[in-house]
């Protein structure tokens, strides 16, 4: 990836399970030099989460390709040696731990920037460095449910949902904390001050939380389920199909409405215009879809544009010409993997290192630092690598 974007970036990455790597993940496929720092014990509890061979999951894999791989023991001082020197030539150091561990260890920012005052520092925890819950333990769930998402998610009467995607962890984390650490980076580059990256799953996710937030300043947040974009109104829902599939049918906008009905065959229905929030219009759409299997209306709708479309499992999403298209998968590391989420100019992305083995590049690492090989051994004999 000689064309890299992010070619000569150095990152650190001392996070562990799917935030932190995830947004690492995005530098990384950027040609950015990612070193994946594990600890010299269990390291990123990831490896073991799920199925995958030589015991290392897929998850893991997935999420940490194109990264090299370091094993420190930061308990000890030759390890946390090792660090600060790898932090004098880094560009971004990443952590998730709870606020206080790396200052603990003597590594918090302060003490890193007097090692590189140009240092962007990113710290991705669940509720931020300071606050009443800033050392409570959460997970994706704790987070949307705190932010004011997860209430509002579900259908009308029912009990909240639980989203498939992880909303805190990748949006709230991972995707977050690149578009933070990039701005401090370019920050770093202009002014050669570096920044501290306080990033908060919770906060990110409420400040994301947009359409209740509008609603509120009416007076009329509505129920679970009742709002225009959960299910409320008969024009953005999802529909069951004859054989027990789905249509997620959003003709929103009057002009895609118009062309909805005409394409239904119900022109009459185009007056109705208003009345998309009534449940008997609701009911009138359910019964029509309910007439016909999915695969009749996709071929009625592949030819109309007003925002219908099936809802497909997994597998179909891969084989569908538009992802196919954009290239939206690959095979590497013996698994089915996404490309990069973004297509930039004058740039093609390539797995160039598959997820590493723990410490797979400690040798290389600390050769790079000038360790020479009998340096190396004794810090592996002393279990510091």
């Amino acid at each position: 990836m000689s064309n890299a974007p992010l070619k000569g970036i150095r990152v650190l990455d001392l996070s562990r399970l799917l935030p932190g790597p995830v947004a690492s993940l995005h530098l990384a496929d950027l040609g950015a030099d990612v070193i994946k720092i594990e600890d010299t014990g269990v390291g990123d509890y990831a490896r073991t989460m799920g199925d995958g061979p030589d015991g290392t999951s897929w998850f893991f894999r997935a999420v940490n390709r194109n990264k090299r791989g370091l094993t420190l023991n930061l308990k000890q001082s030759p390890g946390r040696e090792a660090l600060l020197q790898l932090v004098a030539s880094a560009d971004i150091l990443l952590e998730s731990f709870r606020p206080g561990v790396m200052e603990r260890l003597g590594l918090g920012y302060e003490a890193l920037l007097a090692t590189n005052p140009r240092l962007v520092y990113c710290a991705i925890t669940g509720y931020g460095q300071d606050g009443p819950w800033a050392l409570r333990a959460g997970h994706d769930l704790n987070y949307i449910a705190q932010a004011g998402v997860l209430e509002q998610t579900g259908s009308k009467g029912g009990p909240p949902a639980i989203p498939a995607l992880q909303i805190g962890d990748l949006l709230g984390g991972a995707m977050t904390a690149v578009s933070a650490m990039l701005a401090a980076l370019f920050k770093a580059q202009a002014t050669g001050e570096g920044s501290f990256v306080d990033v908060a799953m919770s906060d990110s996710v409420l400040a994301h939380n947009l359409f209740p937030l509008f609603a509120r300043q009416s007076g009329q947040l509505p129920a679970r389920g009742d709002d225009l974009l959960t299910g409320g109104h008969a024009n953005y829902g999802v529909y069951r199909t004859q054989d027990g599939k789905y249509m997620a049918v959003a003709p929103l906008e009057e002009k895609f409405w118009r062309l909805f009905c005409d394409a239904i065959g119900r022109s009459e229905l185009k007056a109705r215009y208003a009345e998309t929030a009534t449940p008997e219009l609701r009911r009138e759409l359910e019964t029509l879809f309910a007439s016909r299997p999915q695969a009749d209306w996709v071929a009625l709708f592949d030819a109309v544009d007003c925002c219908v479309t099936p809802v497909l499992s997994l597998d179909e999403a891969l084989e569908h010409p538009q992802m196919r298209a954009r290239a939206m998968s690959l095979t590497a590391d013996g698994m089915t993997q996404y490309a990069p989420p973004f297509k930039i100019s004058g740039w093609s992305f390539a797995v160039e290192k598959l997820a590493p083995a723990p410490g797979e590049h400690t040798d290389e690492i600390l050769s790079e630092l000038g360790y020479d090989a009998e340096q190396i051994a004794s810090l592996r004999k002393s279990r510091i690598v």
